[in-house]
């Protein structure tokens, strides 16, 4: 829920998170849902006249204030190090790197976070999550100012005991962002989104309409069921005696949307337990992406690919040598196209998405960008220029332009 009274963000910031704080609401919700199943289960329900222990001690951490782990002021101040500013308006990407900083503090917890790259869900990359400490996970925890609040590490026992589990599998959240078209969702897209929805781990998912975040957790139909964090309330805090009331974190009712209404950008979110419960969610997901009637919307994979940097758990996707490049290229049917760009050496695997010269849509998640680069002079100056295929991964076939215009959204590094 939208809250108001926060206090200043930041110190000097705003004191209400109502225009800006949606997606990072959304994101609260997603984290809390996955710390109940942490702690309580899936099967465990809410019984607002005798709460269980467990249950206020997960609500206590999002609090609306500068002390709580996982408070919006924390969520916003730790996004100054993703780019953004406190008050600005975060994308499901951002707000999952910032969780995955975050969840690093919560020794209670003990619970790894991962958030895949470039549409490519690597296992090894969550094997390593998993078995190594919260403090790989933070990487950079000592350049980072963690959460100040007592209750991180209100028993120091939480602490000590981490060691002992330094090895052992830990619980995993699983962030998988995806951009599923440009202005609006590709429909070829759909019946893939609504059967992650089916998978025993799911989360759900965060996306909504362009700043206008939500909590996506089912379907029926093509209507889209979800909780709305738009209904602005007093901040909720604890009473003299430690008592919180806890009746705005709950909702009467679930809002539907249209799924062909859900803007592109969106993060999956699934919660593993255990090791076990991995291994079956990876051979669900394959599953799924063989299906072959469906499109496939990201990858899953074994080991990471050859062309990516070597893997860093406490790196966020702002700080990898990835960079995104913007252009434009002709595309002539039975031919290589043409792009032009400003580095001399460069390859590329992500997505080529775009507008045709009638107006349609090519979007192209999880296709090979093939390239070739050579130099070439033109009107005396010396160009860089690259051969551009598009290969469709899932039948290996090439892919045709008759006469069309694309933007490329090409993956350098």
């Amino acid at each position: 829920m939208m809250d108001v009274a926060l206090g200043n963000v930041g110190g000097t910031g705003p004191t209400t998170d109502q225009g800006w704080g949606c997606m990072l609401r959304c994101g609260q919700m997603m984290l809390a849902q996955a710390l109940i199943c942490r702690h309580l289960g899936r099967d465990w329900r809410w019984n607002p006249t005798e709460p269980e222990e467990s249950y206020t001690r997960i609500l206590k951490m999002f609090l609306d204030r500068k002390d709580c782990p996982y408070s919006i002021q924390q969520i916003a101040q730790m996004g100054v190090g993703e780019g953004k500013s406190v008050g600005m308006w975060f994308g499901p990407n951002t707000v999952a790197q910032v969780l995955r900083k975050l969840v690093a503090f919560d020794s209670w917890s003990n619970m790894a976070v991962h958030v895949a790259l470039d549409n490519t869900v690597v296992q090894e990359d969550i094997r390593k999550v998993c078995c190594g400490s919260r403090e790989t996970q933070c990487g950079h925890a000592s350049s980072t100012q963690p959460p100040s609040n007592k209750s991180v590490h209100e028993t120091k026992s939480d602490a000590r005991a981490e060691s002992a589990f330094t090895r052992a599998w830990r619980p995993v959240l699983i962030f998988i962002p995806l951009r599923l078209g440009l202005n609006e969702i590709n429909a070829v897209y759909v019946k893939r989104l609504k059967r992650c929805f089916t998978l025993r781990q799911s989360l759900g998912v965060i996306g909504g309409k362009p700043n206008h975040a939500h909590y996506f957790i089912g379907f029926v139909g093509d209507e889209l069921i979800y909780l709305d964090p738009h209904t602005t309330q007093p901040a909720l805090t604890t009473d003299k005696w430690g008592f919180l009331q806890d009746e705005g974190y709950h909702c009467d009712h679930a809002c539907r949307m249209n799924i062909h209404n859900l803007d592109p950008s969106i993060a999956l979110g699934y919660y593993c337990h255990d090791e076990a419960d991995f291994e079956a969610w990876c051979k669900d997901i394959q599953q799924v992406i063989k299906e072959q009637d469906l499109s496939p919307m990201f990858e899953l994979t074994e080991e990471r690919p050859s062309h990516w940097p070597p893997f860093d758990p406490g790196q966020s996707s702002m700080e990898t040598s990835f960079g995104v490049l913007y252009t434009t290229a002709g595309v002539k049917a039975r031919d290589k196209s043409v792009l032009h760009v400003s580095s001399k050496q460069w390859n590329s695997t992500s997505r080529a998405t775009g507008t045709n010269d009638r107006g349609s849509c090519c979007t192209y998640h999880n296709a090979r960008i093939l390239t070739d680069v050579y130099q070439h002079r033109h009107e005396g100056s010396l160009h860089t220029v690259a051969s551009v295929s598009l290969m469709d991964k899932s039948s290996r076939s090439r892919i045709d332009h008759e006469n069309s215009f694309i933007n490329l959204l090409v993956t350098c590094w």
